[in-house]
């Protein structure tokens, strides 16, 4: 695998070595020895999988500790921009954002590290998005983040009158407003 690093220290593309012939391709989509190697040692224990139709925007969410999560997701069919946005109080990328298109073809993964808020709108006419967590999900430990603040400037590469949020997701608060943040010198793999 080849591993890009984006313009966030920890956030990385991982792009596959793809092996085509005349019946279709193979890959590893993971492999614990690679990944510990040439991005970092972490223990997925959670494998998760969504279906979603175009215009769909989840994010952007995000779990405190002691049950904050790195994520490495990757696109199973259709196509999404996923979004990893630095909510670590003091780092020198603070309410930075990295995005990456994530399709069926590319075969990309997006690695997005424990101290980060995660989303990701949907592009195509449908799509089946699959991710490793490295820790449990706990309710209790939710956070997340207004998907439109200005702050942040994404671009969601979807009208805004074409999103499809949650409940939930419609009443989160700005970065500016949030209660509760990471701490850039904590370390979150202890």
């Amino acid at each position: 695998m080849e591993v890009i690093q984006t313009a966030i220290e920890g956030v990385v593309i991982i792009e596959p070595r793809l092996f085509n012939d005349a019946r279709g391709y193979f890959f590893e989509s993971f492999s614990q020895r690679d990944f510990d190697r040439l991005v970092r040692t972490v223990h997925f224990v959670q494998d998760n999988e969504s279906k979603s139709s175009y215009g769909v925007l989840r994010g952007l969410h995000f779990q405190k500790p002691p049950y904050a999560q790195s994520k490495l997701v990757r696109v199973i069919k259709g196509a999404v921009l996923d979004v990893a946005v630095d909510i670590r109080k003091g780092s020198p990328t603070f309410g930075q954002h990295v995005a990456v298109e994530l399709t069926e073809e590319n075969h990309r993964q997006f690695f997005i590290p424990r101290g980060f808020a995660h989303g990701f709108s949907v592009l195509s006419p449908e799509v089946i998005f699959q991710y490793k967590c490295d820790n449990f999900y706990a309710p209790q430990s939710e956070g997340a983040l207004a998907w439109d603040d200005p702050d942040l400037d994404i671009n969601w590469r979807i009208p805004s009158d074409k999103i499809i949020l949650s409940e939930k997701d419609k009443h989160h608060p700005r970065l500016k407003d949030a209660e509760w943040l990471f701490d850039y010198s904590e370390n979150l793999y202890q």
